[in-house]
Parts: C-alpha cells; structure tokens; sequence
C-alpha cells in the first residue's frame, strides 16, 4: 500500500510540474498580440518572447538532466520548479519587453530541469511491467496542457489581461514545491564527479545551434553571423562527443546509441516534432491571419486536434507495454502524414471548418500512440542509472527537431508566401505542410527500425534473443 501511495504521488507531482511547463509555453503563443500593444514592441523583440524560452530550454535540457543526476533528482526537480514560477511572478510584473524577454529566459531554464526529470523521477517509481500505462498517463498529462493552452490563453487574455498567464502558474509552483520535497523518493545517477566540461561543451555547442536556427528566417541563412554560429555549435558538439568518449566520469554515456532502439527512437522523437511544430506554427496562425478567428476562437477550433492525444496516448501507453512500441509508433506517425498531407491538399483560405476537422482529428490520433511509447522504449532500453541521461538526451533531441521544423517550414512559407493577405499566407502554408507530412513520413518509416519488442533492460537487450512468442 506505501508502495502504491509513493506511486501515485510521484505521478501527480511529477504531472503538476509537467503540466505547467507545457501549458505556459503554449499560453504565451495567443498572447502575443495584446503583449505587442501593452508593452509597444516590435516583431523581432515580440518573437524573443517565445525565442528566448526556447533557446535556454533546449540547450540546457541535458545539463538539467545531468545536475539530477549529481545533486539529486528530487532536490533538482525542486530547485527547477523555484526557478520557473519565480521566473513567471517576473513575467507578469515586467515593465517592459526586454525585461519579459529575461524573465522568459529564465523560465527556459527552470523548465529545462524539471522536463527531463518529471520523466525520470515518475520511471523509477513504477515496475517495469507498469511502465507503460504511467507514461500514457503521463502522455495524457501533457496532452492536456498543449489541448487547454490555446483555449486557456484565450480566455484569460479576453476576459483579464495577458499578465494572468503568467501568474497562473505561481499557485501551482508554491503548492508543487513542498509537495516535491516530502512525497518524492530522492534518487541520483551514477557516482562521480560533475563532468563541467561536458556541461560547458554541450550548452555553448547547442547555444550556437538553436541560435543559428532560430535567427535564420531573420538574418538570412547565408549571413556570416549565422553561418558561424551554426558551424562553431556544430564544432563544440563534435568536441563534446569526442570529450564524452573518455570522460571519466560523462554526463551522456554514448554507448546508449549503439542500442538500435534507443538509437531509432531518438531519430522518430526528432523528425516528429520537426513536422508537427513546424505545422502548429503555421496552421495555428492561419486560423487567426487568414479567417480572422481570435485567439479563443482558434484554440477552440485547434481542439479536435490538440484534445486527442489527451485520450490517446494513456491507450497508447498501456499498449506498448503489451505488443512493444514499434507498431503504434510506426502507425501514430503515418497517420500523421496522411494527416498534414490531407490539410495541404484542401488547404485554401475559404475552407470550411468542417473540412478541417477530420484531418486535425487524425493527425492528433496519431501524435497521441507516438507519445507515450517513445517514452517508454526509451526509458526501456536503459539501464536504470542511464535513465536521466536518456530523458535529457531525448528531450534536447526532440526540442531540437521542433526548432528546426520551424525554422525550415517558417522560411519554406516565407520563400512562397506571407501575411499580405489570406492568399498570400495560404500560399506559403501549403507547400510548408507537404515538407511536414514528408518528414513524419520519413520517421514512420524509421519507427520500423526499432526491435519488435524493446522491453528488457540496457544495451544488453539488443544483444539477447526475442521471445518465441514476440
């Protein structure tokens, strides 16, 4: 019974701080226009409201993941939670632009040490047999948040002001905290010195990265500044992977990625959220730009698609644990692309809605059974002191994929379209979406490539035999 109660309380700690990190980033995305007129910004300075959090939260994922793994998971996941609801008391009170610009980096920061260990912390507290349904639950969980963002930012925004998305999240953070530190069991990687070289390596080397990506659309790809960021993030990440080779004690222990299922997985992670990010971007703000929804208008008509994983991914997650990942992956992935495929085929700015409701339902269906097994293989085919280190690596990954989905698919729309009139955008959409359903294609096909059944334990379970009855 104390077993069970631990369980679940590590669920819902670990779900309440999930839940705030992901609905908060959604949030910010309808509340852009009235940040723009309250606080006189430009679009460069408005876009480094959502840049900013991104930048710090993708290049810090494995260093959150890593002080976990030193300094305690428990403790850590606390200290990240400070971090992000004193950050968001900051947001709601800035006075300007460029201090909400901070304040969101901030935030970043705190979130990319709570993601990766809500993920961790919630593994090791559940049996192996059990992994599964957690983590559709979990799934379910974050479902939830990015379903109730646009709906929620709308509200809040039409019926308050745009500073409440912020201090929304300040209750939570408070009750969450000490909630963290009496209900959670403490649990830490494996023993030995902090590898702050690899810390220092991997943050400056995706810092150049994410930097590059993200200022592309704006500098021009061709651009000395972006160039040189995008090959020095690509020389420090080079020297990290050398430098993790024969650290004595590595914050990534590479051997992970000889195991084909942790291997594909990461790979399925990363064209998935290329495709799916890069699609939210744009079909969220045709709703708004080119039919002239408002912001609670078009959350509300994104829901056929953003409520499905919801009540997915725990169906999803149960299953996985019964016939392996593999298929629901594969499947979830295909879907997708008939999904984005479909919208870019009928996509035109005097669509009727209802046309666009089979097409959003579908491509939620299948990021649902996508979600929950790509945790569970991946957390599957470590050992138990790998777990951090594979939540962080993942999460870096698959961030990563959904910066580079935007910054592609943003400069493909740029490259045929824009925002001059509905036909204009529409004309930039569509060949976007082709390039979206073209890359969630390509990663069901590499879902193929993960083992039947990637249950057992560590790099060893490539090596044993399957099952008869696999």
């Amino acid at each position: 019974m104390a077993t069970k109660s631990k369980t679940l309380w590590t669920f819902v700690v670990t779900a309440l701080g999930l839940f705030m990190v992901v609905l908060d980033n959604l949030v910010v995305t309808t509340a852009l226009p009235s940040i723009r007129v309250d606080l006189g910004a430009s679009i460069d300075e408005l876009q480094w409201t959502v840049n900013a959090y991104t930048l710090t939260f993708a290049v810090l994922l494995l260093t959150g993941a890593a002080l976990g793994d030193r300094f305690g998971r428990r403790l850590m996941f606390a200290v990240g939670m400070g971090i992000f609801t004193a950050a968001s008391a900051a947001a709601a009170l800035a006075p300007s632009i460029e201090a909400l610009v901070a304040a969101r980096a901030v935030q970043g920061i705190g979130a990319a040490i709570v993601t990766p260990l809500t993920l961790t912390l919630l593994s090791a507290a559940v049996s192996a047999e059990r992994r599964g349904v957690a983590l559709g639950a979990w799934s379910g969980i974050a479902g939830l948040a990015v379903a109730l963002g646009p709906v929620v930012g709308g509200a809040v925004i039409d019926g308050i002001s745009w500073h409440w998305i912020f201090w929304i999240n300040v209750p939570i953070g408070l009750l969450v905290i000490p909630l963290a530190l009496t209900r959670l069991a403490e649990s830490h990687g494996p023993a030995g010195r902090f590898d702050l070289k690899g810390v220092a390596l991997a943050s400056v080397g995706f810092l150049g990265i994410v930097w590059g990506l993200v200022r592309g659309n704006d500098v021009g790809w061709g651009s000395l500044e972006i160039a040189g960021s995008l090959a020095l993030g690509a020389a420090l990440v080079a020297g990290f992977i050398a430098w993790e080779r024969r650290a004595p004690a590595p914050m990534l222990d590479l051997s992970m990625f000889r195991n084909r299922a942790f291997a594909a997985t990461n790979g399925v992670s990363l064209l998935m959220y290329f495709g799916m990010f890069g699609s939210i971007f744009l079909l969220a703000q045709f709703l708004q730009t080119a039919q002239g929804y408002s912001p609670l208008g078009a959350g509300l008509r994104t829901l056929p698609w953003t409520a499905m994983p919801m009540l997915v991914a725990p169906i999803a997650g149960a299953l996985s644990d019964r016939i392996g990942g593999r298929p629901l992956m594969a499947t979830g992935l295909a879907l997708q692309a008939v999904a984005f495929g479909w919208l870019a085929w009928i996509m035109d700015p005097a669509v009727a809605y209802g046309d666009l409701v089979p097409p959003f339902a579908l491509a939620g269906i299948g990021t649902g059974l996508v979600f929950a097994p790509v945790a569970n293989v991946i957390m599957s085919s470590v050992r138990p002191e790998q777990e951090g280190q594979a939540s962080g690596a993942n999460n870096a990954i698959r961030e990563l994929g959904g910066v580079f989905g935007i910054a592609v698919m943003a400069s493909i729309f740029a490259s045929y379209g824009g925002y001059a009139s509905p036909q204009d955008f529409t004309d930039g959409l569509v060949p976007a979406t082709w390039v979206g359903a073209v890359a969630v294609g390509l990663g069901a096909l590499l879902a193929l490539a993960v083992p039947r059944r990637s249950t057992a334990r560590g790099s060893l379970s490539e090596l044993a035999p399957e099952p008869a009855q696999a």
